[in-house]
């Protein structure tokens, strides 16, 4: 009886205890005096970073012939990539529009990259007769997922008669331009990297990445579900991270096919997460020739310590299950070794800070050194917060200008 007694008091005790704790509030459950994490990582985080001793990476490694060690390095990043998307066989693609721009044509197209889905896309084309130079531009993350390739391209103008007609194509249009206007200015000094390469003669591409723009999400672009998204794909066997890069690769396949593109031609570039995208995509794709990565470079040891009011920079944006135990941040760019790279990191970037940055500059100019290509490699800390602002905009251009 007298435990009975004690249950139904329990009972009784439950509605008040959600009325303390309304859901949503910051007191929404009550805390623990023990626990086992904090600040998004385990108590014993510094445990497993002393764990990490990196086997795979060029100078750990039992392999001394630089090409072997690269090829078996790079198919271990494969591998934890997990699955990749059943291709579609030949590229097919569709043009939804186009547009003359200032000295060069503004194309909008879907690429049938899966027998999954088909990839929404911008691609820029200088007047003249080709072939040219050409850029994958890769888009950033932010945490702002409502326009992808957007980011990087100006979006087309929403045609007058059918906005005026109430046109629901044409009201996007208009939402897409306000939007990628005012990200353009908060992030790259209000002017559009892609357009800019593309008066300077580059053919320009750049591509949605799984969860932005017309890749999101039928509800809107939360940014708070795309980790459980994420850890959806994954019960399918899959990684979402894994499925950008793969697209990466297969989008630079397909610009390599181009009758205006030169195969021999083709660099890519990106800002925060489209910096470290761009730095992977150097490292696995034989077809990049020069790679540019602004505000995305790092160790592991600085990033996931506690040492940092920030413990997470990305997480399954940038995430392969099981690389960590073979090969850290730098370890990988260096798989891009002996191209022309250049990375550029900003001394005020809260998201990167300078010492995680230097670390890794360090760890690959040991590599690009062991090669005797120390020259190839530029590793630049300036004076900037996370941004990509015209003057980074305008040493890319040069970059590509002398070896592109």
């Amino acid at each position: 009886m007298r435990i009975l007694l004690f249950v139904l008091s329990m009972l009784l005790c439950l509605p008040s205890i959600a009325q303390k704790y309304p859901e949503g509030s910051m007191y929404s459950v009550p805390t623990r005096q023990k626990y086992e994490f904090m600040r998004n990582l385990p108590v014993y985080a510094d445990s497993l970073l002393e764990d990490l001793q990196y086997p795979l990476a060029w100078g750990n490694s039992d392999i001394t012939d630089f090409n072997e060690w690269r090829r078996v390095a790079r198919q271990k990043v494969f591998d934890c990539m997990l699955m990749p998307p059943p291709p579609a066989g030949d590229f097919s693609v569709t043009v939804i529009r186009e547009e003359q721009r200032d000295g060069y044509r503004a194309r909008q197209i879907e690429i049938k990259l899966s027998r999954y889905y088909s990839v929404p896309a911008l691609i820029l084309i200088p007047n003249g007769k080709g072939p040219f130079p050409a850029v994958n531009c890769l888009h950033d993350h932010g945490a702002h997922l409502f326009i992808g390739k957007e980011k990087m391209i100006r979006p087309f103008e929403p045609d007058p008669d059918s906005l005026e007609n109430g046109s629901l194509m044409a009201i996007e249009d208009s939402v897409v331009l306000e939007d990628a206007e005012k990200w353009a200015e908060e992030m790259y000094e209000g002017q559009f990297v892609g357009d800019y390469l593309a008066q300077k003669g580059y053919v320009v591409f750049c591509s949605d990445a799984p969860m932005w723009g017309e890749r999101g999400q039928k509800e809107g672009p939360f940014r708070s579900k795309f980790d459980m998204i994420a850890g959806n794909m994954m019960m399918y066997g899959i990684d979402l991270c894994a499925y950008m890069t793969y697209d990466d690769l297969a989008c630079t396949d397909y610009l390599a096919t181009l009758p205006f593109v030169d195969p021999n031609r083709i660099g890519c570039m990106g800002f925060s997460m489209g910096g470290y995208r761009a730095w992977l995509l150097s490292a696995l794709s034989d077809k990049i020739k020069v790679g540019v990565a602004v505000c995305w470079m790092t160790t592991t040891k600085e990033q996931m310590s506690f040492k940092y009011s920030r413990t997470e920079n990305g997480g399954f944006a940038n995430c392969f299950p099981g690389l960590r135990r073979w090969l850290d941040y730098p370890h990988i760019a260096s798989l891009a070794c002996p191209k022309h790279m250049l990375f550029i990191c900003g001394s005020k970037d809260k998201l990167f800070p300078v010492k995680g940055s230097n670390k890794a500059f360090d760890i690959m100019h040991e590599v690009w050194d062991s090669q005797g290509v120390e020259s190839n490699l530029q590793t630049e800390i300036w004076d900037i917060t996370h941004s990509c602002r015209k003057p980074v905009q305008t040493r890319t251009w040069e970059f590509f200008k002398e070896h592109l």
